[in-house]
């Protein structure tokens, strides 16, 4: 397995993927008091010590990131959570983990909000991006 210049830098986000939106809401934000921001479902926040970013992500916009549809397929797990990676080189470790057998579902696509991401399912299930974002680094 290669690794030579996937250098992980931090985590960029983490959060549960939703499919109840307002338990997780009543969950997270009223009884953890957790601060987010946010609409049409995807809340999130900068202000949790210990994660850059922490967002309660539905599932219908999970897929849509992925996908293009907002139903995820039934051919593939369904992930509980997602996590993104902050990487030095967002096309080396995509090859990277291209060639060592991972089916990248978005390969290196910048998002309207400037972050370049690529998304696989990781072995445990776990949605996972490789991202470059250009507001987290200093």
């Amino acid at each position: 397995m290669s690794t030579e210049n996937m250098n992980v830098l931090f985590v960029a986000g983490f959060g549960p993927i939703v499919r109840d939106e307002t338990a997780s809401r009543e969950l997270y934000a009223e009884l953890l008091n957790i601060p987010f921001e946010g609409e049409d479902g995807y809340l999130h926040t900068a202000e949790l010590p210990g994660v850059r970013h922490f967002a309660l992500w539905p599932l219908a916009q999970a897929a849509e990131s992925c996908f293009g549809s907002d139903s995820w397929p039934n051919d593939m797990p369904t992930p509980q959570a997602w996590i993104e990676f902050d990487v030095e080189d967002i096309e080396v470790a995509t090859a990277a983990l291209e060639a060592n057998g991972y089916h990248i579902l978005v390969a290196a696509r910048e998002e309207p909000w400037g972050q370049t991401v690529s998304r696989l399912i990781g072995p445990d299930g776990l949605l996972v991006g490789i991202t470059h974002t250009p507001w987290m680094r200093k």
